[in-house]
């Protein structure tokens, strides 16, 4: 006989046993059941994202498709246009070349005839020279006697005033000037002035001088009047030459006045022809060499 205590101590154990498997079998059956649903709804948004996905691809697919068909289109109406225009274009040059034909051959026809005119029209005015050299050719034949007697006329003129240059020359004098120094010739008059001139030994001035205030220029110095005496002939002035003043008193008519400057060795000379109430009329003869010259 057993005790039964120990047998149910025996019996307890397998109890507990079972009731894990069960657990462990249930907790599984849940963890299936979750994945199951899991998968399920994954599955559900992949085929929610591949129907977006289809949906947009279609949706670009017929964009392209319409894009395709307008680009064709353009592409067909612009070669269309490109055709036209080429074929307007040939058309134009064909009537450009016939055109430039035309004027060209008219062009031509112009110059021709332009050119048959100027080649009258300079045959004409050759003629025309022609003639005038044969009359110049006439007029200068004669014109040539009528040289020849001016030619002779004016020679005999020429030795006339040689003559007269060469007696004037002979009438004219040498005196003394105011310094004390052997002048060259004196001209007393206008006449005789110009046969010195002629000579060309010295520089001439003429002046004609009035009494003024301030000295006035003769050739390259300075002359101030200061008195004239008619009825004696006589003048003073006052010559200003290197910066310097120097007085020439009661000089007398046709008197040669001189003075030195400091660029010529020989003294320059003023002579007085004519003497009246307060104006002088003469001429200044100076040297032809003369310093830095």
């Amino acid at each position: 006989m057993s005790d039964p205590i120990f047998t149910q101590q025996q019996q307890a154990p397998s109890g507990s046993g079972s009731n894990l498997k069960v657990a462990i079998l249930f907790g599984a059956v849940i963890a299936l059941l979750a994945f199951s649903i899991y998968q399920f709804i994954a599955l559900d948004r992949v085929r929610s994202d591949f129907a977006k996905f289809r949906d947009a691809t279609l949706t670009e697919l017929a964009n392209l498709k319409e894009a395709s068909s307008v680009t064709t289109a353009t592409q067909r109406k612009n070669i269309e246009t490109l055709r036209e225009e080429l074929d307007a274009a040939r058309r134009q040059a064909d009537v450009a070349v016939g055109q430039a034909k035309t004027e060209a051959l008219r062009r031509a026809e112009q110059l021709t005839a332009q050119l048959a005119a100027e080649q009258q029209k300079q045959s004409a005015q050759l003629s025309s020279a022609i003639s005038e050299v044969k009359q110049t050719a006439t007029a200068a034949s004669t014109g040539v006697g009528e040289v020849k007697g001016e030619v002779g006329t004016m020679k005999t003129d020429f030795a006339a005033t040689k003559a007269e240059l060469e007696k004037t020359i002979a009438q004219l004098k040498a005196v003394t000037g105011d310094m004390g120094v052997m002048s060259g010739l004196i001209a007393t008059n206008s006449k005789e002035l110009e046969a010195l001139k002629q000579l060309g030994d010295r520089n001439y001035f003429d002046f004609d001088l009035t009494k003024t205030k301030r000295p006035q220029r003769v050739g390259d110095i300075m002359v101030q009047l200061k008195k004239t005496d008619t009825k004696r002939n006589r003048f003073t002035i006052d010559v200003v030459a290197d910066d310097k003043t120097v007085e020439k008193k009661d000089k007398n008519v046709n008197e040669p006045v001189q003075f030195y400057v400091s660029k010529a060795r020989q003294p320059y000379e003023l002579v007085v022809n004519e003497i009246r109430k307060d104006r002088i009329v003469g001429y200044l003869a100076t040297p032809k060499v003369q310093a830095g010259r």
